[in-house]
């Protein structure tokens, strides 16, 4: 999918800024008016909770001690700078560059609790009880993270299969 006007960069960044902007400020509501481990129950498979996760996806590496930080901080700061290679790269594809712009957001966001705090702060709880199912809390930034990644797989099985039989012979 590709316009004839592409966004520029400063387009793509503002729109970063302001989703990180809301990611920080709703981690940082959380952390000023809960208490760590404290739970708000709002729907019968929806609690507000504040956690702290010094791992990545799903606590992965969280027992660790203490290098994940940095790894994952290392990690954060190379796929950021990735993405604004592709973003400059693909400005034509709105598509692809909204689904990175979240990426990049929610891999920032997470990256500055990593830095400012040591760990990410959590604070959205899905679970089934009656299934004893729990799905690991999590924050806007992943949101973002996963949004980005299904608008790019989107993307990819509509547009470009469509791009790519154009492109073949009849």
């Amino acid at each position: 999918m590709t316009y004839n006007k592409p966004k520029p960069i400063p387009f793509w960044l503002l729109l970063a800024l302001i989703l990180i902007v809301l990611d920080q400020a709703s981690k940082w509501y959380f952390e000023l008016h809960f208490a760590f481990g404290e739970r708000v129950n709002l729907l019968p498979f929806f609690d507000f909770i504040l956690v702290y996760n010094t791992g990545a996806a799903f606590s992965f590496g969280a027992g660790a001690g203490g290098w994940q930080r940095w790894a994952f901080i290392g990690l954060g700061l190379a796929a950021c700078a990735f993405i604004l290679y592709l973003l400059n790269k693909n400005r034509g594809k709105p598509l692809f560059c909204t689904a990175i712009t979240l990426i990049f957001a929610g891999a920032l966001g997470n990256v500055i609790d990593r830095v400012v705090l040591g760990h990410v702060i959590d604070f959205l709880l899905f679970y089934w009880d009656d299934w004893g199912f729990y799905f690991p809390a999590f924050n806007l930034a992943d949101c973002f993270i996963t949004v980005g990644t299904t608008l790019i797989i989107v993307e990819e099985i509509f547009f470009s299969r469509k791009k790519t039989e154009e492109h073949l012979p009849s």
